[in-house]
């Protein structure tokens, strides 16, 4: 299972960060400190793939990937294979390259609930196409029914 989600700057500031089990709003910015603090002082020629017992708890792994001033960091269980993530930080990452338009709705494509849901960038792209099209047909609606309601108080 997938326990966390990070984007962060190279200073340390969190872009995004999604807990997939309940954490206190202290305990996340602890551990986003500490994964940060692991981060900033490794090499650019080290493994990207860190164990993180001692921040998450027992069999508990951390991969990374550091993109200009980013860093996308998955932590995950024993039940994840390395490369896996490795990988699915990519097609995060493309995806975004591809379509930013709201970080939490493609994260949410890929990630619900600490399981992978999709792994292919270009499915992901179409299901937040969808969803903002819906977005703007129910803005639309919401629209138009306060114009009639207005209309008619008169």
């Amino acid at each position: 299972m997938i326990k966390s989600v990070m984007v962060m700057n190279t200073q340390g500031k969190p872009r995004l960060a999604k807990f997939y089990d309940f954490q206190p709003v202290e305990k996340q910015q602890e551990l986003i400190r500490s994964v940060f603090g692991v981060l900033c002082g490794r090499a650019d020629n080290v493994s990207n793939f860190v164990e993180a017992d001692s921040i998450f708890g027992p069999g508990t792994r951390l991969v990374y990937k550091h993109f200009a001033t980013l860093y996308f960091v998955f932590i995950f269980d024993s039940s994840e294979n390395e490369l896996a993530m490795l990988d699915l930080i990519q097609v995060f990452v493309e995806t975004l390259d591809k379509c930013f338009k709201n970080l939490h709705t493609i994260l949410d494509e890929i990630i619900f609930g600490g399981q992978v849901l999709e792994t292919s960038s270009i499915e992901v792209i179409k299901a937040v196409e969808e969803i903002s099209k819906l977005e703007s047909a129910s803005n639309a609606i919401a629209l138009v029914s306060k114009s009639v309601s207005g209309w008619r108080s008169r």
